[in-house]
């Protein structure tokens, strides 16, 4: 957990300077050493420190592989990669499970996990640098190149230079006037920025909480931990249907936090009357995956919520929040049984619940441009409201008789 927040640190910087192609292809080649030194040496200083680069290379390989995705795909499909590249982690934590339970120890498991890695590197060369990261650092060479290899590269190529193109001209021209008017301060303190960067950070922190503190106690459910594993990663494929939803941002991160803290509840409700351990360990599973459906979404819902001038720094800040969350989850003690305690799960049951009320606070963005300014994301809180009001006319008939008007 210690990796993963250093990687959120300094990942983003590292491939910003370098571009995403070459770290992502030393971060794979670090990552993959470092499943084969434990199978080497079994000191456990050398295997706490090797999981703490794991763990930075593996939010470095993850941060990329997202950018890198969304980046070269189409706008109108770019709900697919937040969606794709879960389902894959899914098959990866199955695949794991089988991996686990049929190696003899420890020395063979990483051996297992490692080797492919390794065999599997000369693939990460056919990734393509970013279009947008290229344009910036004007490589046109290796842009006319990407080209150049089929008409439907150049086609698609083209599509995605336009609109970055397009939204890179619009960012200059807000980021121009903010530092013209050294306003970047006065935007992060604006009560509307700040009340959705609070709503999304605390969504965030929830979110870790559930989603760590279920993973982490699978084998505390009372089945075996290679099954639960297993069945963990089973019911996170269903994520791939997220960009299928057409509730809009705002009710799908509702509806999703709001199943996994009844999920949660009533686990703890089955545990708490002894009931089967499959069924406690489906009520908790399924709410991982609501809260796992909820950030994917959030992870979007962040990127249309804030202003261009400061959106890189509220975003960073929110999923540094996520990190924290996800930081503090490994240090909770379960109860004196080995399963998880009370309080946790109260908190794991309560934070999505309380997220979902904060939610109502939030506008729907789903198909409105990004904001560019404070002003755009006020004149979206005035669009939400004329929306809701819309919407409560359309659910009033007008029955005129003699006592007046009557709201049905």
């Amino acid at each position: 957990m210690v990796g993963l927040l250093l990687g959120s640190l300094v990942g983003g910087a590292i491939s910003d300077r370098f571009g995403k192609r070459p770290v992502l292809l030393v971060c794979v080649l670090v990552h993959s050493l470092c499943a084969l030194i434990p199978a080497l040496v079994s000191q456990s200083l050398v295997f706490l420190m090797v999981r703490c680069v794991t763990g930075i290379c593996s939010c470095i390989i993850s941060n990329c592989s997202f950018s890198l995705a969304v980046e070269w795909t189409l706008p109108r499909s770019r709900l697919w990669p937040p969606a794709v590249l879960p389902f894959c982690f899914s098959l990866g934590t199955m695949a794991g499970a089988a991996v686990a339970w049929t190696s003899p120890s420890w020395t063979w498991l990483h051996l297992a996990l490692g080797l492919p890695q390794v065999a599997f590197l000369p693939l990460v060369f056919w990734i393509p640098e970013s279009p947008r990261w290229l344009l910036l650092k004007k490589r046109l060479d290796v842009l006319e190149r990407y080209r150049g290899n089929s008409k439907k590269d150049k086609h698609c190529l083209d599509k995605l230079l336009n609109s970055a193109l397009s939204e890179l001209q619009k960012s200059t021209e807000a980021k121009t006037e903010s530092d013209s008017a050294h306003n970047d301060i006065i935007n992060m303190r604006h009560p509307t920025v700040l009340k959705r960067l609070f709503i999304m950070s605390f969504i965030s922190v929830v979110s870790a909480l559930t989603y760590y503190g279920i993973c982490l106690n699978l084998g505390s459910f009372g089945v075996s931990v290679h099954s639960a594993l297993l069945v963990s990663g089973l019911t996170e494929a269903p994520c791939l249907l997220v960009p299928l939803i057409r509730l809009g941002r705002r009710l799908s991160t509702i509806l999703a936090l709001l199943t996994s803290g009844v999920a949660c509840i009533l686990s703890l409700l089955l545990s708490h009357y002894h009931c089967e351990a499959v069924w406690v360990m489906t009520s908790a599973l399924l709410g991982k995956l609501c809260i796992l459906m909820a950030s994917l979404i959030c992870n979007l819902f962040s990127i249309e919520l804030f202003p261009t001038v400061i959106r890189q720094r509220c975003v960073s800040f929110v999923n540094l929040c996520f990190r924290l969350g996800s930081l503090a989850n490994a240090l909770v003690l379960p109860s004196s049984e080995g399963a998880i305690s009370l309080g946790a799960m109260l908190v794991y049951s309560s934070g999505p619940i309380t997220g979902c009320a904060l939610c109502l606070l939030l506008p729907e963005t789903s198909g409105s441009p990004l904001p560019d300014s404070v002003h755009d994301c006020e004149q979206q809180n005035q669009r939400d409201q004329k929306w809701d009001r819309a919407l409560c006319c359309r659910r009033t008939a007008p029955c005129w008789r003699q006592g007046g008007f009557l709201q049905v």
